[in-house]
């Protein structure tokens, strides 16, 4: 049986930058540039307080300061679904069959919790073994402190039941002192290294630490993160997952942005098994957070008042700040949502620096900031991840909702949070979102259409149709490079070096009336055999071509060889959106198809299906069951007219398609409106009773022995799985079910108004942009982000025919976009489904349309009822 080495030793990795009590340039330096700023702007840096002793203090804190709600929402957590947790972490390995993960713990303290996680991987090994598959590491800045709670950890029963399965060792250091260590391959040198103590310098950067036992840093996260803004690196040579383990809710420490940046730096590789397990504070309660850190028996007083002693030390003199002339002041801000720590002077008085005899003065009263503890509402968390670009996994809360784990993995692809509005310049002038797309803006989208079209689809089943009245898969692949590249032609004037049958295979995509096959928009004429249609590698070599031309445009604008105009922004806006709109076309396509030949989204953790479901039947519902509103005036639309696009007042400017234009104002009846879209479940209930004969079986059913499934990109899931997601059908089929409840489906205006009211958007947690990829239940009408939701993935159906308004004007660069489908069958439908990439989803003035009877597209409906 293995051994993790000596009963009274344990090994310890000194990777420190320097071996001193607090490593780095110069902690000293930190705290002489604190202490000289303005009055009401003092500080002293959060790593004082986390020395050995402090780090003890701390482990007091968690132990006799019952206030301290943190650690034991946390543990409760733990307690009951750590098995769970790890087996999740488990399922996103590539190969799952195979046990040799690594484990890194940000700020490890007395373990206590830790071995909670630890015990379930040692759960998850089926047999001992001489050299075990899980290999922890302990990241924190005492020595001594490491060994000590190692050797206790390693003592203990858990430590016995820890042999032969998960290995353990220290790393002594500071964040990035640690997240170096991996990524320059430290850990993949374990088994060579001294089982005592191996003694790494290097060059790394200064580091603080925060408030829950952990440390932070400010300058060197962000410089980090610069070197690395693209995708953070990949640890070199071992492909071992790596679960990162950052408890505590340390995350808090950080203030706000730079809390995305650190964690962006993570080195978690895309689609590896790496995943992240955060902690984060909720902050639901003001005077429960002020009781947290300042609790009755003075525990968190002395956690804070060691700090001054090693602010001394760190200087030459560790009496130099007399505590009996200073004291600790806590208090939450709530504008804020952080809690803040504070020494405040008792009276007058100067300190010396015994090196220089720099005097700093304070004044009775005066405060130094020590400690920043942020907190996380709904908003704050998302747009924390989409930051970092990480994506949620899932979620784990306390049974009083104070404290969640979240588990989350760096993406193949994700798209960030829309900045509204940003500053251009020194000048008032401001960029808008949905302006030129940004280069980045290209790149996210041409990795989501790469991952679909080559992860997703088989090489069997390029020359297949998956549904009807759609072209075959690889005609996609070619259609939008032809339509990019036709636009991009016409744009710059120049010629067309591309054969023109080859193009034109691939110009029009196709729309046949859902009622009458043969009566059909006009679209290219595609081969009818598959060895006439161009192969995949000619196709893909065209792409190639045609994404290149779009980044000399981008270089010729920078550079100024092309003066940037309007229709030049427009016709990129245009060719992209079109590409985001075709991804869901393909997708929904390929979902007909899941499980009998699609590919489920490789690199990407596969959904936990009975976990999620049991958070999601406890997830509570709106004590009303509808919200009432109007009468009201809204607008509609926005001026963007083409007449301008001669105009070089660009970036300020929100384009889009010629149905968003112009604005109009609209007037609203008083009218109630369901707080949810119907779900699988309710029209399953009305289908199964007496539905059958008034509705179609939905496309986004399927019927397996007698039992319906929802259909997912993974393959069909029981009805019981996703009885709470809103329903994908007709407008036919919906209109139907709302008239038997005797309501309607809302019209355009109507649940716009609704939408601007409560929808939370991409930074909320709206399920849009492939933060899934699968619908989710609509928690619109929740407690949270005061009470915003979203509709749980799925563009929405109006009762608003598809038609020409008052001053609608027929684009003159795609003028079929809209007029073609002025034909009293199509819809208006707004919001977006999962797959809808932010700026379509985020741009409230979007304006989609699917015929009333197509059976296929990711659109649900809420019931509105006239007042």
């Amino acid at each position: 049986m293995a051994s993790n080495g000596p009963a009274n030793a344990v090994r310890i990795i000194d990777i420190r930058a320097r071996a001193e009590p607090f490593p780095g340039s110069s902690i000293r330096d930190q705290i002489l540039s604190g202490l000289a700023q303005p009055v009401g702007h003092k500080t002293l840096p959060t790593l004082l307080l986390y020395d050995e002793r402090g780090l003890r203090i701390y482990d007091e804190i968690t132990t006799d300061a019952s206030e301290y709600y943190l650690f034991p929402a946390e543990e409760e957590i733990l307690k009951n679904k750590a098995d769970e947790i790890v087996r999740i972490m488990h399922a996103g390995v590539p190969d799952a069959d195979v046990m040799d993960e690594v484990v890194v713990e940000l700020g490890a303290g007395a373990l206590r919790k830790t071995s909670l996680i630890l015990s379930a991987f040692a759960r998850l090994v089926p047999n001992h073994s001489s050299v075990p598959p899980i290999n922890y590491h302990a990241l924190d800045l005492e020595k001594r402190e490491l060994e000590r709670t190692l050797m206790e950890l390693n003592a203990s029963e858990i430590g016995i039941q820890l042999q032969g399965r998960v290995t353990t060792a220290g790393l002594c250091g500071t964040y990035d002192d640690g997240l170096k260590f991996i990524e320059e391959g430290g850990l993949e040198d374990r088994a060579s290294l001294d089982p005592i103590d191996t003694s790494l310098a290097s060059k790394y950067s200064v580091e603080r630490i925060g408030r829950d036992a952990s440390p932070s840093s400010a300058t060197s996260s962000h410089s980090r993160t610069e070197e690395t803004e693209a995708t953070p690196p990949s640890t070199p040579g071992s492909q071992q997952p790596l679960h990162i383990l950052f408890l505590g809710s340390s995350l808090g420490n950080f203030s706000r942005g730079e809390d995305a940046a650190f964690l962006k730096s993570l080195p978690l590789r895309p689609g590896s098994g790496d995943t992240l397990l955060l902690g984060m504070d909720h902050g639901n309660d003001t005077k429960q957070i002020e009781a947290a850190y300042n609790d009755a028996k003075g525990i968190t007083k002395k956690f804070i008042m060691n700090g001054l002693t090693c602010a001394g030390r760190a200087l030459g003199d560790e009496h130099l700040f007399d505590e009996d002339k200073w004291e600790y002041v806590g208090t939450y801000n709530e504008e804020l949502r952080r809690h803040e720590a504070y020494y405040r002077a008792t009276c007058d008085q100067a300190v010396v620096d015994p090196e220089t005899k720099t005097q700093f003065p304070f004044v009775k009263d005066e405060l130094i900031r020590v400690e920043l503890s942020h907190k996380f509402s709904e908003r704050d968390a998302y747009t924390v991840f989409a930051g970092a670009n990480l994506r949620p996994v899932h979620r784990w809360t306390d049974s009083s909702s104070q404290y969640s784990l979240w588990l989350l993995e760096r993406p193949q692809f994700s798209f960030p949070l829309l900045k509204m509005p940003s500053t251009l310049d020194s000048t008032t002038a401001v960029r808008s979102p949905f302006s030129l797309p940004t280069v980045e803006e290209w790149r996210d989208m041409w990795a989501a259409w790469d991952f679909v079209t080559r992860q997703m689809i088989p090489a069997s089943m390029l020359f297949e149709k998956p549904i009807d009245l759609r072209h075959i898969c690889l005609f996609y692949c070619g259609h939008i490079p032809a339509f990019l590249s036709i636009h991009l032609s016409r744009l710059l004037q120049e010629p067309d070096t591309e054969p023109a049958e080859f193009k034109y295979i691939f110009e029009r995509g196709i729309d046949p009336n859902v009622d009458d096959p043969t009566q059909c928009h006009p679209h290219s004429e595609v081969p009818q055999k598959d060895e006439d249609w161009p192969s995949l590698s000619s196709i893909l070599q065209f792409q190639s071509r045609v994404r290149e031309r779009v980044m000399n445009l981008y270089r010729d604008i920078d550079s100024g060889k092309v003066q940037l105009t309007r229709k030049i922004a427009r016709v990129l806006q245009m060719t992209l959106e079109h590409e985001a709109f075709h991804v869901e076309t393909l997708l929904y396509m390929l979902l007909q198809r899941a499980g009998t030949g699609t590919i489920p989204p490789a690199g990407f953790i596969p959904p936990p299906w009975e976990v999620l479901a049991e958070s999601w039947d406890m997830q509570s519902l709106p004590t009303t069951e509808t919200v009432t509103l109007g009468p009201a005036e809204i607008s509609l639309g926005h001026d963007d007219d083409e007449v301008h696009d001669h105009s070089t007042d660009v970036l300020d400017h929100s384009l889009g398609w010629d149905n968003e234009n112009p604005q109009r104002t609209v007037q609203i009846e008083k009218f109630r409106i369901e707080w949810r879209p119907v779900t699988n479940g309710q029209f399953y209930e009305f289908y199964a009773g007496h539905g059958k004969g008034k509705v179609q079986f939905p496309k986004s059913w399927v019927e397996l022995n007698g039992e319906v499934f929802i259909r997912t990109l993974y393959g069909p899931v029981p009805m019981k799985i996703a009885q709470h997601w809103p329903i994908k059908t007709s407008f036919d089929n919906l209109s139907v079910y709302a008239n038997v409840k005797g309501g309607r489906i809302p019209t355009e205006p109507e649940l716009r108004l609704f939408l601007d009211k409560f929808e939370c958007g991409y930074e909320g947690g709206a399920n849009i942009g492939f933060r899934n990829w699968h619908p989710v239940p609509a928690t619109t009408g929740g407690t949270h982000d005061g009470g915003k939701g979203h509709n749980g993935g799925v563009w929405e159906w109006t009762s608003t025919v598809f038609e020409k308004h008052e001053g609608f004007v027929q684009s003159k660069l795609y003028p079929g976009y809209s007029t073609d489908f002025f034909d009293t069958h199509h819809q208006a439908v707004i919001g977006g489904s999962y797959a809808t990439i932010p700026r379509l989803a985020e741009r409230r003035t979007v304006r989609n349309y699917y015929q009333h009877n197509y059976p296929y597209a990711w659109v649900g409906a809420r019931i509105a009822y006239d007042a």
